[in-house]
C-alpha cells in the first residue's frame, strides 16, 4: 500500500469552556475555520477533497463534518462524523489514512471539533423526584454502573490506585505540564499550527483568538498540593482539579494525501501515518486504555518503546501518562514536551487531532523520526497513532 502523507495540520487556540474566549462560538464555525485553513495550507482545491472526517462528542447528533464542508464551499464533498469519545479525532485521522493507503481516496481532511461550552446536557428521569424536577443531570450507563459517569473515578482514581501512583507524583506531572505549555507559548512553538479565529468581544467588537488560554503561569507543586480532592469522602482520594484536564473548546484538522497527489502539489509533507490502533479495556479502568493502545500500535508498526523520539499521551488526568511511563518504561522527558490536557486543556473530540498536529510540526522542525500520540477514551477505550517524519 502507498503512504498517507500529512501535508497540513492546523488547530485553533484552545479556549476554557463556559467562561473562555470560545464559549459563544458554535462548533460548526470552529470546524469550518480549521477545514478552510487546512486545505488552503495544503494547496488542495476544495473540489479535489474526497472526504471530510471530523470527530464530534456531546453535540446531540448531526454531522458537523458535512456542515463544515458545505460552509467551506465543498458542496460535492461528503462529511463523516466520528465519535470514539476522547480518541475520536485519532480515529478520524486513521480512517482518512486507511482510505488513502487503500487507494480509495487521494485527499482527505480529518480532525475533530469540540464546544464543551455549547454542548447539550444529557438528562434522564430521576425516579421519585417531584414532577417539575424529574429530569436529572447525571446519566448512567450500563458499562459504568458502579461509578456512574464519574470519570474522576473510572479514569483518574482507579488508574492511580491500580498502578500505585501518589498524589505528589501526579501533582508534579501537572505542574510540569503547565510550565512546559507556558514555555512553548512564550517561545512561539505553536505559531505554525494555530490559525487565529475572530471572536466577538465583550464590547461588541472583534478580536483574533490565537493563544491557548488554559495554561496557568502560577501553577506549582505547592499550589496544587493545596487543592481539595474531588471526592473528599473517599480516603486518600488523589484526584483534584489541578491534576485533571480542563473542560475546553477547540478544533483541529489535518490534510492527508496520497504520494501521487503530494507530488502533483509539490508539497513537503510534515509526516506520514505509519500505524494506528483502537482498543477496549475494562470501563472501570478506562485510564489504562492508553497503555494497551500503545502496546498494540507499536506492535503493528514493528517498533519498540525505544524507537520513539516523541510522545503525546493525553493528560485526561495526570495519572494516565504517569501510569503509561511507569508501565511501559517510557522516558518522561520525551512525553508531552509542550504540555497536554492538564495545561493546554482537553477539547475532547479535538484533542487527538491537536496532539497529532503538534507532533507533526515538531517532526518537521527536526524533533525526531518517530512520534506517537495516545490516549484513553470514555467507556473503557484507548487509541494511538504513529507518525513518521518524511
Amino acid at each position: 500500500m502507498g503512504k498517507a502523507l500529512l501535508v497540513s495540520a492546523v488547530r485553533t487556540a484552545i479556549g476554557t469552556a463556559r467562561k473562555g474566549t470560545l464559549a459563544q462560538t458554535p462548533p460548526e464555525r470552529l470546524a469550518t475555520h480549521v477545514l478552510r485553513a487546512a486545505i488552503q495550507r495544503a494547496g488542495v482545491a476544495p473540489g479535489d477533497i474526497d472526504d471530510v472526517i471530523l470527530a464530534e462528542s456531546l453535540q446531540g447528533g448531526g454531522d458537523i463534518a458535512r456542515y463544515a464542508a458545505v460552509e467551506a464551499g465543498m458542496i460535492a464533498v461528503p462529511g463523516q462524523a466520528v465519535n470514539r469519545h476522547c480518541a475520536g479525532s485519532l480515529t478520524s485521522v486513521a480512517n482518512g489514512a486507511a482510505a488513502i493507503m487503500s487507494g480509495m481516496a487521494d485527499a482527505v481532511v480529518a480532525g475533530g471539533v469540540q464546544s464543551s461550552s455549547l454542548a447539550p446536557i444529557l438528562r434522564r428521569p430521576v425516579p421519585g423526584a417531584p414532577e417539575e424536577f424529574r429530569e436529572g443531570m447525571a446519566p448512567t450507563y450500563p458499562y459504568t454502573d458502579d461509578t456512574g459517569d464519574d470519570v474522576t473515578l473510572s479514569v483518574g482514581w482507579n488508574v492511580a490506585r491500580h498502578y500505585g501512583l501518589s498524589r505528589e507524583r501526579m501533582d508534579e506531572w501537572a505542574a510540569r505540564s503547565h510550565a512546559r505549555a507556558c514555555a512553548a507559548i512564550d517561545a512561539g512553538t505553536f505559531a505554525d499550527e494555530i490559525v487565529p479565529i475572530d471572536v466577538t468581544t465583550a464590547d461588541g467588537g472583534t478580536a483574533a483568538f490565537a493563544v491557548d488560554e488554559h495554561p496557568r503561569r502560577d501553577s506549582s507543586v505547592e499550589r496544587l498540593a493545596q487543592l481539595k480532592p474531588l471526592h473528599p469522602e473517599i480516603a486518600d482520594f488523589s484526584i483534584t482539579a489541578g491534576n485533571a484536564s480542563g473542560v475546553n473548546d477547540g478544533a483541529a484538522a489535518l490534510t492527508l494525501v496520497s504520494e501521487e497527489r503530494s507530488r502533483s502539489l509539490g508539497a513537503r509533507p510534515l509526516a506520514s501515518v505509519r500505524a494506528w490502533a483502537a482498543v477496549g479495556v475494562d470501563p472501570q479502568l478506562t485510564g489504562s486504555g492508553a497503555i494497551v493502545a500503545i502496546r498494540q500500535v507499536l506492535d503493528r508498526a514493528g517498533l519498540s518503546v525505544g524507537d520513539v523520539d516523541l510522545w503525546e499521551i493525553n493528560e485526561a488526568f495526570a495519572s494516565v501518562p504517569v501510569a503509561a511511563c511507569q508501565e511501559l518504561k517510557i522516558d518522561e522527558a520525551l512525553v508531552n514536551p509542550f504540555g497536554s490536557g492538564c495545561s493546554l486543556g482537553h477539547p475532547v473530540a479535538a484533542s487527538g487531532a491537536r496532539m497529532l498536529t503538534t507532533l507533526a510540526h515538531q517532526l518537521r522542525r527536526g524533533g525526531g523520526k518517530i512520534a506517537v500520540a495516545a490516549m484513553c477514551a470514555g467507556g473503557g477505550q484507548g487509541g494511538a497513532v504513529v507518525l513518521e517524519a518524511e
